[in-house]
């Protein structure tokens, strides 16, 4: 993921909402999601260059999404996929703190990234960029290409509309698929810092990215209620940002079915 909220017993029906875009090179082929059964039982999309995932959840609702730190001059091109970490932290048995301390052994390996996880009621964050596990508090939470709930535009603007859109109590998902959709590119004096181009802060400082090498590749909006009723819509695009394909699962936790 580079662009992902996690609004935590803001609804007064869903006690976890998880809205995302991923972005990455078009010619980087990924498949849809769907469930997986190594290293465990699992629904999530598949990178198909590294064989990982960029966000996925189980059938108990433990969830965990990553995404990138930009920082072009640390770029290691012999470290492992990122997109190891989600299944790693899904397929632990330890609770979501410990699973997240786990990876911290071997957090070095990898280029900079966020790893944000989930079960139940209760949230952490961590990066090779901290020196520690964070729990998240109730509440709506953001994280980009940067540490959580850097003020980045593209993430204030799309922290706000989930608060608003949970706040209001709807159920329609259609309202945060247009969160994501937005291509507003921020103006220059509100753009991060990062080491990049000018030109690509500005492109990536959309919350949803077209362009023809580069962009958003897939938007997902997940929410459990207060049912243990899991929905996992993902919408897939082409580089002109034209929809593809559009997944819409469904399930129980704990008795989920393939």
């Amino acid at each position: 993921m580079c662009l992902a909220i996690v609004a935590l017993d803001t609804h007064p029906r869903y006690p976890l909402i998880i809205v995302a875009n991923r972005d990455e090179f078009h010619k980087r082929s990924a498949a849809s999601a769907t469930w997986w059964d190594t290293p465990a039982r699992m629904f999530a999309g598949r990178d198909l260059e590294a064989g990982g995932t960029w966000l996925g959840i189980t059938p108990s609702g433990r969830w965990a999404f990553v995404t990138n730190v930009r920082e072009p001059g640390r770029r290691d091109v012999q470290a492992p996929s990122r997109g190891e970490l989600v299944p790693a932290v899904l397929a632990n048995a330890h609770d979501v703190d410990d699973a997240l301390r786990d990876l911290q052994a071997r957090a070095d390996r990898y280029n900079g990234f966020n790893l944000l996880a989930g079960e139940g009621r209760h949230a952490a964050w961590m990066s090779n960029r901290v020196d520690r596990v964070h729990r998240l508090a109730p509440g709506v939470h953001g994280v980009s290409n940067a540490q959580l709930d850097t003020p980045w535009p593209k993430l204030r603007r799309l922290k706000a509309g989930v608060a608003q859109w949970a706040q209001q109590g709807h159920d329609d998902p259609e309202p945060l698929f247009r969160l994501l959709a937005d291509r507003e590119i921020a103006g220059d004096g509100e753009l991060p810092r990062t080491g990049v181009p000018l030109e690509w802060e500005r492109l990536l400082s959309a919350p949803f990215i077209v362009s023809e090498g580069y962009g958003t590749r897939c938007s997902t909006v997940i929410t459990i209620d207060d049912r243990g009723r899991v929905r996992f819509i993902e919408r897939s695009f082409a580089p002109d940002a034209r929809r593809t394909t559009e997944v819409d699962e469904t399930f129980s936790l704990a008795s989920a079915e393939a």
